[in-house]
């Protein structure tokens, strides 16, 4: 049974629950095959000590691991928020056919914010994009994460 956008975004959110738990940005993702088979990550990089462990690339690697093909064809991928350059590149190699997100990405977003990767036609594939979804939810965790985060930076200096 598949289910809606609004629910694999949940699903995503969860994931990013759980990566802010490890003290990660809280980035969640699920990639959902044609046949319906799930596959769910979050952001790892400082956990892995791997710049490239973000929430698209991990929930990417198990899918094809799991496919034995790097190849993703009809996959929907779901993430709270807006892909970066590198995961948009991964996206396009694994020929993603739709992504949907969350929170858009002002500062390194690569789908429609700052750049417009995975609709450029100059590519050899485009992947269909749908942003907001459940925008504000997704917003709001990464809101709130770096307001703690900041809180308590300024705590400890405070301290000494």
């Amino acid at each position: 049974m598949m289910l809606s956008d609004e629910e694999y975004m949940q699903l995503a959110l969860a994931q990013a629950s759980l990566a802010a738990e490890m003290g990660e940005v809280p980035v969640g993702a699920v990639l959902v095959l044609a046949d319906g088979q799930q596959f769910e990550a979050h952001n790892a990089p400082i956990s892995l000590h791997d710049p490239s462990a973000h929430a698209e690339i991990q929930v990417i690697r198990k899918a094809c691991n799991a496919m034995c093909n790097y190849r993703l064809l009809d996959a929907r991928l779901f993430v709270t928020l807006e892909p970066c350059i590198m995961c948009a590149g991964a996206i396009i190699h694994a020929r993603i056919k739709a992504v949907s997100y969350g929170a858009s990405e002002p500062k390194t977003g690569a789908v429609e914010s700052l750049y417009t990767l995975l609709s450029d036609n100059r590519l050899n594939h485009q992947t269909e994009v749908h942003g907001g979804v459940l925008a504000e939810q997704c917003s709001a965790q990464i809101k709130t994460f770096f307001k703690a985060r900041r809180r308590c930076i300024q705590h400890s200096v405070a301290k000494t």
